[in-house]
């Protein structure tokens, strides 16, 4: 079928009249250097078609609000990680629209809660796959000329008609859902061929193969602008580490978390040699990166660690939603910014597709906004007054800095928090406040009712009704070294 392919802005950016022959060819390099006169002459806004921002996005998988050293955590260092904060923002405030793998990738890459089209759990990925009624991120830049690469954990549908390279990626190295790390399973290289092959390679370990892909697709780009989605299997379970990995913490007795801490390791020096990467090639001026976490830490099955935050992966409390998020442009975003803001996942399309020069059409109905604005400083408003939240039985509406929420774990009715005093969501307030528990629950159904049927339903989500309180396998360890990150 036929989808709505973003066109370029004809209000905001200038297109070049010359054919492709017409046109000089110009390497990454120069295209670098170009970006960088203009970040200096202040003209940056104005970016034409030749200078569009080649696009990074790091998804990691399962990682805790709390485990990144600008989080908070001394214990794992992320320097690589930490560089994206460090030259960018950190989002002190940043959730995802879903708090299990793949719906929260079917909202990063549409830009739409993934409710909308009942994307609402895993099983939806086994049953059709994303929804062929959605345009991906990576649909809408090919449109605008980018070349397309997905490198790691796809989770977004098997089936041969949703593999990445049917769904807007030129290119497709990794796993089509969740894997083991030495010994990957559903593997595809596209290289090859889209369909599945065992993996040969007895040193094969994910995290550094995937590293390895990304620097080498980077290497063979040219003059067009790129777009390169690196969803990271780490740190999902299984928990494997090479042992050179390993060897860097000698002081972690848990052996559990010492395999997540040499995992968090080897995918903070893969974002490295990828960032590394970009700045060899002259285009670090002219990338904008995120790095952005899928969910929240599952906590006691894999020592993640969500700080201060109440709950875990695969619930509606902050532990489930508020994840890593950081975002660098050098010359675009301010270096070392802290931004308070509630922003989320759904943001990242319109975000990139401002930055690209296109248009959002109002027919998409996207839920997420740009940010540019408002990160700059030129929009001192919320990117949102409301979010919301459903899976299965739980669900969540933030309205300001008010929370209603019903979550496994938590009561019998929905619980009210006041997050700007209470982040932790351990004062319900719903009893003191009864009018804005009707306000925000009034929000909700409103929302819920715009919102589509599961595709397909996993069985063991919806099963417990929200409030039955936490199964033991499901209830969160406390953590004796947790750090407790700023919030």
């Amino acid at each position: 079928m036929t989808r709505n392919l973003i066109t370029p802005s004809r209000t905001r950016f200038a297109a070049d009249p010359r054919t492709a022959a017409d046109r000089p060819r110009r390497g990454r390099a120069a295209r670098g250097l170009a970006a960088a006169v203009l970040v200096a002459l202040g003209m940056a806004s104005s970016t034409s078609a030749a200078e569009k921002p080649n696009v990074l996005i790091f998804y990691a998988d399962d990682l805790g609000w709390g485990e990144l050293g600008c989080q908070g955590n001394a214990q794992i260092p992320t320097p690589h990680i930490d560089s994206i904060a460090k030259s960018g923002v950190r989002f002190t405030q940043g959730y995802v629209a879903a708090t299990y793998c793949s719906p929260s990738r079917a909202g990063l890459l549409t830009g739409r809660y993934p409710t909308r089209f009942g994307h609402e759990f895993n099983a939806a990925h086994h049953a059709g796959g994303l929804s062929q009624k959605e345009t991906t991120l990576a649909e809408r830049l090919r449109g605008l000329g980018y070349a397309t690469c997905c490198v790691g954990k796809w989770h977004l549908g098997s089936q041969p008609e949703n593999r990445p390279t049917r769904r807007g990626f030129d290119e497709f190295y990794g796993t089509l859902a969740n894997t083991p790390f030495f010994h990957p399973v559903a593997f595809v290289d596209s290289r090859q061929s889209d369909q599945v092959r065992p993996v040969g390679r007895k040193d094969f370990y994910t995290t550094d193969a995937y590293a390895e892909r990304a620097v080498d697709w980077l290497d063979k780009q040219g003059e067009k602008p790129w777009f390169l989605y690196l969803p990271f299997n780490a740190q999902h379970a299984p928990l494997q580490a090479p042992k050179k990995y390993l060897d860097r913490f000698p002081q972690i007795a848990d052996p559990q978390r010492k395999l997540f801490a040499a995992m968090l390791s080897a995918m903070d020096d893969a974002v490295g040699r990828v960032l590394d990467k970009v700045r060899q090639s002259g285009e670090e001026q002219n990338t904008l990166v995120f790095f952005i976490a899928d969910n929240g830490g599952p906590t006691s099955s894999t020592t993640s660690q969500n700080g201060v935050l109440r709950g875990f992966k695969s619930t509606t409390f902050e532990g489930g939603t508020r994840v890593p998020f950081l975002a660098s442009w050098p010359g675009r975003l301010p270096a070392g910014k802290t931004y308070d803001l509630p922003v989320i996942n759904l943001d990242i399309l319109p975000t990139v597709l401002a930055a690209a020069g296109g248009q959002v059409d109002a027919a998409w109905k996207l839920d997420g906004v740009d940010l540019l604005p408002y990160v700059s400083g030129e929009d001192s408003a919320r990117p949102h007054e409301t979010l919301y939240w459903r899976f299965g039985p739980q669900w969540a509406v933030r309205h300001g800095d008010w929370k209603l929420v019903l979550a496994r774990g938590g009561g019998t009715t929905p619980e009210l928090f006041d997050l700007a005093h209470d982040v932790s969501e351990a004062k319900n307030l719903a009893d003191a406040h009864p009018d804005k528990v009707r306000e925000l629950q009034a929000l909700w159904d409103a929302w819920n009712a715009q919102q589509a049927a599961p595709a397909a339903v996993d069985r063991k989500q919806t099963r417990d009704r929200a409030g039955r309180g936490e199964r033991p396998a499901d209830r969160p360890q406390r953590q004796r070294q947790a750090p407790r990150p700023a919030t």
